[in-house]
Formats: C-alpha cells, structure tokens, sequence
C-alpha cells in the first residue's frame, strides 16, 4: 500500500509541529493553524524557545523558557505527556494534552522532536451551552459569556440547592486591573478584545459544571460547585494565573492583563445581595493589596 506520511500528518485531527536540534519548526499542520490561530506562515524558521506559544502549566510555570518538553526529549530521548495551556493568536489561553517524541535519522541519532497537541476545550460542550443561552436571551453578547440575568439566576439556584441537599458553592467576583486605563491608551476596541480574551481564558479553564460570567463593564463572576473554602481559592488562584498569562494581540505589541479576585462560600442565612456584596467587598481588598491577586473571606 503506497501513502504519502506528509498527507497524513497534514490531516490530523491534532496539531503537531516538528522542530530540528536548534528547535526551529519546520513543519506545523492544519490543526496546529486552527487550533493555535497562527498560519504556517507565521511559524515556519521560527524557534520555539521565542515562546511563541507561551506554554504554561497549570500553575503558571512558562515551559517554553525552562521546561521544555521538546527540549527535554532531545535531550534524552525520552517521550512525554503533559496538560499544558498554550497561548491562542487571539490571547486567550487553550488547555492541551501534548505529547512529545523524538525524531531519529537512519543512523538512530536524535535530530529534532515532534510535538503532538490536542484541543481539550470541550468545544462541543460549549457550542452547545452558547446556542441554548442565546436563545433564552441570557448571553452577554461581547464576551459569549453568560450575562447578569443567568447569573442571578444560576446562584438563586445553587443557594436553594444548598438549602435541600447541603451542597456548597462559591463565588468568584472578577475586576480588570486598570482597565479605565487600558481603555485611555489603547482605545475601546482594545479594551473590546481585552475582555473577550479574558471570558476565553475564564471559559477554557472551567469546570464542566461551573458557570462564568459578565456581571457589567469588567466585571465578572464565577459560579462554582461543590467547593469548600480551599477548593474555591484553588480555583480562583488558577483563574488569575491563567489570566495573568494571556495577552490582547494590539497588531504593534502584546498587552498583558490582570484581574483581582474576591472570593466567598456561601452561607447559612445567604441571599445573592450578601453573597454577591461580600465578595465585591473582597475583590476590593484586592485592589488595596496591589491587584493581580485573590482574597477569600
């Protein structure tokens, strides 16, 4: 049977990309385009320790820098898997599975590695829930996020489900860091895009079963089950390390964004005004503490 590899490696449903001994891509598939946002074009002759995708793990750790799998595996011929977050051409964050081998001449000597990445966005879980939202009327249409009305609605929910069955949840209360500024500087188109790359960060990151949304202006809030205290901090402390590591593409330059977080459990005797107001107040303990941060009450 007689196929050429090179039409099989372009049709994957995963991207991989190929690098030399200096980790110089020199091959990059469809899904690689589509999955990252940037063309071959824009890849190819270029190094991957420039850390054009800048992999993070989950705890913010840049592995491109000082981790790089690939570079691990040429080193040692060793193959790799890891969860890792790359960093989309639009600035959002996507989590990946990547999978690392090395590439060998006829000789058996290591020259160059593949990298194999698949998309675990839930992207079909997603569609799905966006259709359902538009139709109710309850998507904030900047962001593709749930608007305030679904969210009013999904944390009376979860209180009255606490109340029957003792399950707890929290909420998360997101403010953009500076954001009047960003807007000053860089226009409001930008600060358009700042908050669309942020609710793809927020939404690449959820659980299947916790909800995020636009409150109003560059505010969010997380809706999250089945959490204690330190499960919801765990959370909250990965959504700004996410968060932290995206960058709004400005055409000229990358702009980095924060967000400072205020984080509550809820409890015996809450309404959604106290729930909502305590963690307000607690993001704005954020703010006073130097922003980029999370504080739990």
């Amino acid at each position: 049977m007689d196929f050429d590899i090179r039409d099989l490696i372009e049709n994957l449903h995963d991207g991989i990309y190929f690098v030399d001994l200096e980790r110089k891509i020199f091959r990059w598939n469809k899904s690689a385009e589509t999955i990252t946002g940037y063309p071959k074009s824009r890849v190819l002759g270029s190094c991957c320790a420039d850390n054009l995708l800048m992999h993070v793990d989950s705890d913010g750790n840049k592995l491109c820098v000082d981790m790089c799998p690939l570079a691990q595996t040429m080193k040692d011929g060793q193959t790799r898997e890891a969860e890792a977050y790359l960093h989309h051409r639009d600035g959002h964050r996507v989590p990946v599975w990547i999978r690392t081998t090395p590439l060998r001449d006829g000789q058996g000597q290591i020259m160059g590695a593949a990298e194999l990445f698949s998309d675990l966005s839930q992207k079909e879980a997603t569609a799905l829930r966006l259709k359902e939202l538009e139709q109710l009327t309850l998507l904030d249409s900047l962001t593709q996020l749930a608007n305030r009305r679904y969210l009013e609605s999904e944390i009376k929910s979860r209180l009255s489900e606490s109340i029957r069955c003792g399950l707890r949840f929290g909420v998360l209360f997101f403010d953009v860091d500076h954001f009047k500024q960003f807007n000053d500087t860089f226009g409001h188109e930008a600060g358009d895009l700042a908050l669309q790359a942020i609710s793809r960060t927020l939404t690449s990151t959820a659980r299947s079963y916790d909800l995020y949304g636009r409150w109003g202006g560059e505010e969010f809030v997380g809706v999250i089950r089945n959490v204690d205290r330190q499960g919801l901090l765990a959370i909250g402390e990965r959504c700004r390390k996410m968060v932290e590591h995206t960058q709004v593409d400005l055409g000229s330059n990358r702009q980095q964004v924060t967000i400072s977080i205020g984080a509550s459990v809820a409890e015996p005797g809450d309404d959604i005004h106290a729930l909502i107001k305590r963690a307000d107040q607690l993001m704005y303990q954020s703010k006073a503490g130097g922003r980029n941060r999370i504080t739990i009450g």
